[in-house]
C-alpha cells in the first residue's frame, strides 16, 4: 500500500470520525430531534456528496415508510413507502444496509418516489433505522454526485453507523415525549379529578342525606349529589357511568351538571330524569349510558319519591334492622329517547335507605369472594352506631381494604349514598 493511498484513507477516517463528532453533539445537546435530523441529514448529504438524503419513519400500523426530514432540491417529505415495495422496505425488512449501483436494473427498485418528486434515481444507499427489536424506519441517500457517481464500501459502512446513531437518537426522543405526554395527561387528570371533587356536594352535619366517592383511579365514573330544594325537601342522586376513564368522567360532569340545574326547577324526579335522558341520548357517544337512582326526600313526613333508571335496587332499612329492596326500573338513562320512568314511593319511618354502585357491592373480600348485596347489609349493620359520615367511610374503607392492600388499586369506582330519617 503507496503512502499516498495510507495518507488518503487516513484523511477519510479523520473526516468520518469529525462527521460523527458533529452529529453525536447534535443530537446530544438538541431539544428539537426534527431540526437536528433536518441539520444530521444536510451534513450527510454533503459529506457522501450525495443529491438527497431523506429519513422516513414508520407509521402508527407499521404498515408505511413516512418521509418525515429530506435535505434536497425535490422535497418528498410526506411521501409514503408500502413497507413490503421498493429498496427501503426490503432494508428494513432484512435490517440490512443496501447499495445499489443501477436503481433501473434492481428488481426490488419501485419508482414512486421517483413520480412523485419529479427526480430520478440512479445509485442508492439504504440502512434501516432499528434498535434491538425496534424498528423506526430507514434512512436513504441517492446519487452520489462526484467521482464514478457510486457509493461505495466506506460510505456504506459510514451511512450504517449513522442510520445506528440516527436510530437511538429517535428513540430516546420519542420516549422523551412519551414521559412529557404521561407527565401533561398525569396532570389534566389531577385537574379533572379537582373539577370532579368540587361538583360532589359537602357533607353537613345534622343534615339528613350524606355521601361518598371512592373513585378507583385518578376520576370517577361515578357520582352523587343532594341539594336542598325551597321547600324544605331534599333532592338526591346516585349514578353510574358505563365504562371509565375519561369519556366516563367527562359524561358524569355533563349529568351532575343537568341534575344540580334541571332538579331546582322540575318537582318529579321522573320528569327530571325524562328531560336529562332525553339529553344525554342526543349528545352519548360510544354507547355510553348512565344508570341513576334519583329522588326528593321530605324530611317532615320521612318520605322519599323515588326513580331508579337501570341501577341496582336501594336498601331500605327499618328501624328494627330489617332489609328491604325495590324492584322498580326502568332502562338507563341514554338508551333510547321519550322514555317515562315510573315513579315511586318509599316511607322511611325512622329507617335509612342506602343507595350505592355496583363497585361497593362488587369489591373482592378475599381471593375468590365479592362483597355482595348480604356483605353490604352486614357491613351497615357493622357500622351503625357510627354517625351517618363516618358510617359510610367506615363501610367503604373496609369493604375495599382487601383490594387495596393486594394490588394498590380498586377495580371499580365507590360511590355510596345515605337517607336518614335518625
Amino acid at each position: 500500500m503507496t503512502l499516498k493511498k495510507l495518507t488518503t484513507e487516513g484523511d477519510k477516517s479523520c473526516e468520518q470520525l469529525e462527521l460523527l463528532t458533529k452529529i453525536l453533539h447534535e443530537f446530544s445537546t438538541s431539544l428539537d430531534i426534527n431540526t437536528t435530523m433536518q441539520h444530521v441529514t444536510q451534513l450527510v448529504k454533503k459529506y457522501l456528496d450525495a443529491e438527497g438524503v431523506s429519513l422516513f419513519l414508520l407509521d402508527e400500523d407499521q404498515q408505511y415508510l413516512t418521509c418525515q426530514v429530506c435535505a434536497s432540491d425535490q422535497d418528498i417529505t410526506g411521501i409514503q413507502i408500502a413497507v413490503n415495495e421498493g429498496i427501503a422496505g426490503k432494508s428494513l425488512r432484512e435490517n440490512k444496509t443496501l447499495m445499489v449501483r443501477d436503481a433501473k436494473t434492481d428488481p426490488d427498485y419501485c419508482n414512486n418516489v421517483d413520480k412523485n418528486s419529479g427526480s430520478q434515481t440512479h445509485s442508492l444507499l439504504c440502512a434501516p433505522l432499528v434498535l434491538k427489536d425496534s424498528k423506526l424506519g430507514v434512512m436513504e441517500a441517492i446519487n452520489k454526485q462526484t467521482g464514478d457517481r457510486l457509493f461505495d464500501e466506506h460510505d456504506r459502512n459510514l451511512f450504517t453507523i449513522l442510520a445506528n446513531t440516527a436510530a437511538m437518537a429517535i428513540h430516546n426522543a420519542q420516549m422523551a415525549d412519551d414521559l412529557i405526554f404521561q407527565e401533561r395527561t398525569r396532570r389534566e387528570l389531577e385537574l379533572a379529578r379537582e373539577i370532579q371533587a368540587a361538583l360532589l356536594p359537602v357533607n353537613v352535619a345534622d343534615y339528613s342525606v350524606y355521601g361518598l366517592n371512592i373513585p378507583a383511579r385518578m376520576v370517577s365514573g361515578d357520582f352523587y349529589d343532594h341539594f336542598l330544594l325551597d321547600n324544605g325537601c331534599v333532592c338526591f342522586c346516585v349514578g353510574d357511568v358505563s365504562g371509565k376513564g375519561l369519556n366516563a368522567s367527562l359524561m358524569m360532569a355533563k349529568t351532575t351538571s343537568l341534575f344540580r340545574c334541571l332538579g331546582k326547577r322540575l318537582d318529579s324526579p321522573g320528569a327530571l330524569l325524562s328531560v336529562i335522558n332525553d339529553e344525554i341520548f342526543a349528545t352519548a357517544t360510544h354507547g355510553m349510558f348512565v344508570t341513576m337512582v334519583a329522588g326528593v326526600y321530605d324530611p317532615i313526613k320521612q318520605r322519599i319519591t323515588m326513580v331508579n333508571a337501570g341501577h341496582h335496587s336501594p336498601l331500605l332499612m327499618n328501624q328494627d334492622g330489617e332489609f328491604q329492596t325495590f324492584d322498580v326500573a326502568t332502562i338507563p338513562l341514554g338508551i333510547m329517547a321519550d322514555i317515562k320512568f315510573e315513579v315511586y314511593e318509599v316511607n322511611l319511618n325512622g329507617g335509612e335507605l342506602y343507595i350505592f354502585t355496583d363497585g361497593l357491592s362488587e369489591c373482592w373480600v378475599q381471593r375468590d369472594k365479592q362483597l355482595g348485596l348480604d356483605g353490604v347489609q352486614a357491613l351497615i349493620r357493622k357500622f351503625i352506631v357510627t354517625t351517618p359520615a363516618k358510617r359510610l367511610n367506615a363501610i367503604v374503607e373496609y369493604a375495599t381494604q382487601w383490594k387495596r392492600e393486594q394490588t394498590g388499586y380498586l377495580f371499580d369506582d365507590v360511590t355510596m349514598l345515605l337517607v336518614s330519617a335518625k
